[in-house]
């Protein structure tokens, strides 16, 4: 067992891909790369870039990783990252879009079901657990019929662009607070409270 913790930022490969809705998990990673300081590097034995450091001086060791599969085989390197660096899923965070949450608006929570979301389920098959980590970004719900597929493979509309970066600033003080002071603490800061 190690301390150290594997956060892998969910998203599609491809710069046609990078501004869409689905790849705000990969947005916040390099939110937490610009924060780590240093660049991804391809990993070998899995289908990921990946960037190892410090959150703060002194602070947890972390493997950031952003699989180059897409979203739905997003297994297959979060197992092979954690095997490879001996990380248990206790101490994995997937972070991802999440369109049962408004836009602006971050959740976090250990295990529990995927809500439809294929890159979720492919991970906790590959862990053959659910019980990881979860940092839900909230993308919002698709407008009148339009497909959840469809709308989550969209980019960001121009007034949420404007609104963008603090998102990813708080989804990225979010996966800090997680791996610093555990989840109930993080979930008492990120949480709004019920009116």
């Amino acid at each position: 067992m190690t301390d150290t913790w594997l956060i892998v930022g969910l998203g599609n490969p491809g710069p046609e891909y990078s501004g869409n809705r689905h790849n705000v998990g990969q947005m916040v990673l390099d939110e937490l790369a610009g924060r780590i300081g240093g660049k991804f590097t391809s990993h070998k034995g899995a289908r990921a870039v990946v960037l190892e450091g410090r959150l703060g001086i002194g602070g947890p060791r972390v493997v950031l990783a952003k699989p180059l599969t897409y979203m739905n085989v997003s297994g297959g390197p979060t197992s092979s990252l954690a095997k490879y660096y001996g990380i248990d899923p206790d101490h994995v965070i997937a972070v991802h879009d999440e369109i049962d949450i408004p836009f602006n608006s971050i959740k976090l929570k250990l295990g529990g079901g995927e809500g439809g979301h294929n890159g979720l389920r492919d991970i906790s098959k590959a862990l053959a657990t659910k019980d990881y980590l979860r940092v839900r970004v909230g993308v919002g719900r698709p407008p009148g019929r339009m497909d959840a597929a469809d709308f989550v493979l969209r980019d960001f509309g121009t007034a949420e662009r404007k609104e963008l970066p603090f998102l990813l600033d708080e989804a990225a003080d979010a996966v800090e607070a997680l791996v610093r002071d555990g989840l109930l603490d993080a979930q008492q800061r990120f949480h709004p409270a019920k009116a």
